[in-house]
């Protein structure tokens, strides 16, 4: 089957869709995945709003570059495919790719650390290093119940504005960027300062935040910041474990 979608598709798509699965792939290897109810999406390249989104009902870890389901800002799938996507996560991807010419890649996710963070009325705190990448571009969403109401798009983009790292109340993270790897790193980098807020915070014992005008100067800078965390430095790393620990993302 890959070697008849490889076919189909220009080269640039295939090594989106390569990357795309791979993604998927190593967000299953951490743990962050929940059965088969979240999302990551990337846009296809070329000038039609199509984007990748994995076919519901598989597991990230059976996600392959062949298999992700190419679809317009319509939720029409456009290229033939035994399979359906989730509605939900049509809702969430296809409203930042509409307004965000900028965000290729976006991921959504339902970490256990993530959602719990998302719970807390203080949200994200500088508490960490880590920290600091997301709250130099941070944005946040109110829960509006299962994501199928196509009115709360409108209010989602309007939160998410021009931010690269979303934390979506009672419900999870979200970030988004110019290729796979940022994104994934940008979620590498959430996911482990929301692990480190709730680590220390359990100790209960008094905790010490990052100085104001560090944090300060480190968001007056945002737009150098995330842009130089380099998602593509770690990238061809992760490709390399995933062909030792979970081969066959990019068939």
């Amino acid at each position: 089957m890959s070697s008849s979608v490889k076919a189909l598709v220009s080269e640039q798509e295939w090594q989106v869709r390569v990357d795309l699965a791979a993604c998927y792939r190593i967000v299953a290897h951490y743990g962050w995945d929940d059965l088969v109810f979240t999302h990551i999406s990337a846009r296809v390249p070329g000038p039609e709003h199509h984007f990748l989104i994995n076919p519901y009902g598989l597991l990230f870890e059976e996600v392959t570059a062949s298999n992700l389901v190419k679809v317009d800002l319509e939720g029409n799938i456009v290229m033939d495919t035994t399979h359906n996507i989730n509605p939900a996560g049509f809702t969430i991807h296809s409203a930042v790719h509409e307004a965000r010419e900028d965000a290729q890649c976006v991921m959504h996710l339902h970490t256990s650390a993530g959602v719990a963070l998302s719970t807390l009325k203080n949200g994200l705190e500088a508490y960490s290093q880590q920290s600091l990448f997301p709250l130099a571009s941070l944005a946040y969403h109110d829960y509006e119940g299962v994501a199928l109401n196509p009115d709360e798009k409108v209010r989602l983009v309007a939160d998410l504005a021009d931010k690269h790292f979303m934390i979506l109340r009672n419900h999870g993270l979200l970030t988004c960027s110019e290729s796979v790897a940022d994104a994934f790193l940008y979620m590498f980098l959430l996911q482990r300062a929301c692990e480190i807020q709730l680590q220390a915070q359990a100790t209960g014992q008094p905790l010490i935040s990052i100085p104001k005008p560090i944090l300060d100067g480190i968001q007056a800078q945002a737009k150098q910041v995330t842009r130089s965390v380099g998602g593509a430095l770690a990238w061809p790393g992760i490709l390399r474990k995933l062909d030792r620990v979970n081969p066959g993302y990019d068939e």
